[in-house]
């Protein structure tokens, strides 16, 4: 199966959902994909459930139709499940992924193993929006979708500075762009422009943070007191991690989070040398190899030290490969 029109064959109710806590690539590729079954398959029934989203992508098409309540009892002929490893980060949206009739699973995670009884897996591209495009074909992308693949783009490739950014993906960005598209609004509103409270909590973070391993790895912690001392929710976190890493010197950044069940959210990125992937894998999580994150319970500061270790001994592998 290489495009959507084949799998919608015979279909009469779609339900798309994606993985808890919604970031750009999920609420692009979700939105596509559902833009996409109500302007070309009108016949079909097809509904987006996601977690609450970000403001700043609710001015996509579609955005104001997303359930999030998890409260309909419905069995769907089949659910589309896009930029999610497994089924378990479905949150409340896992019960209409366990009674669809059919399940298909688009992700470009290499954590993801092919949960979905059909799978368009390809951890080496940009996006899972990529891989939307592709699956639409770019003749059926109208400036709405563009605008929703778009933001997936350019929120899983930092605005195309990241090394998962192919040839492909600017070739797809710039055919995007041909659709219409205002895509330097698009860039400043949702990628730079931060609120007070993320400006705050993001310094309260730097302040917060350490070297480890000799300068090679940075890592901060967030309390649920802090979150509230700057009226900050997880949403506003987004990106903390991705600026720890940009420290000179640092091969790899690790940031944690306290959830209001006292549990830690961690989030890892690595400038190439490390694979956080296999971390966060072996911490009941998954991502990238270079982003990747999980949940984990305890003190923070030891699973910093755990993490640090298992970054130390990746970098003592690859220098002796080099000897």
């Amino acid at each position: 199966m290489n495009d959507f029109a084949s799998l919608l064959e015979g279909v009469g109710s779609v339900a798309i959902a994606g993985h808890i806590r919604p970031d750009g690539d999920c609420v692009g590729s979700c939105l596509a994909t559902y833009n996409y079954i109500k302007t070309w398959f009108p016949e079909i029934t097809v509904r987006v459930i996601l977690e609450p989203i970000p403001n700043i992508f609710k001015f996509l098409r579609g955005a104001d139709e997303i359930c999030s309540s998890f409260a309909e009892e419905k069995t769907y002929d089949l659910c589309i499940v896009q930029d999610c490893g497994e089924s378990g980060r479905l949150g409340g949206a896992v019960k209409y992924f366990e009674t669809a009739k059919k399940t298909f699973c688009v992700d470009h995670h290499i954590s993801n193993q092919s949960f979905a009884d059909e799978n368009y897996l390809f951890p080496h591209a940009s996006s899972t929006s990529e891989l939307v495009f592709e699956l639409i074909g770019e003749e059926r992308v109208t400036k709405e979708i563009a605008e929703c693949i778009y933001v997936g783009l350019i929120h899983d490739t930092g605005v195309f500075q990241y090394s998962n950014t192919s040839a492909k993906t600017m070739r797809i960005a710039g055919i995007l762009m041909e659709k219409g598209i205002d895509f330097p609004k698009i860039v400043d509103e949702t990628f730079f422009t931060k609120t007070f409270a993320q400006n705050k909590i993001l310094g309260r973070a730097l302040q917060n943070s350490a070297l480890y391993e000799d300068g090679k790895v940075i890592a901060t912690v967030i309390s649920q007191k802090e979150m509230a001392e700057n009226q900050a929710l997880p949403k506003h976190l987004e990106g903390i991690a991705s600026q720890l890493r940009v420290t000179k010197g640092v091969e790899a950044a690790i940031f944690l989070y306290e959830q209001e069940d006292g549990a830690w959210k961690v989030s890892m990125r690595s400038n190439g040398k490390v694979d956080v992937s296999a971390i966060a894998v072996s911490l009941g999580g998954g991502g990238h190899a270079r982003a990747a994150g999980a949940t984990v319970i305890g003190s923070p500061q030891e699973k910093i030290c755990s993490i640090c270790k298992e970054i130390k001994r990746q970098l003592d592998g690859a220098q002796e490969d080099r000897r």
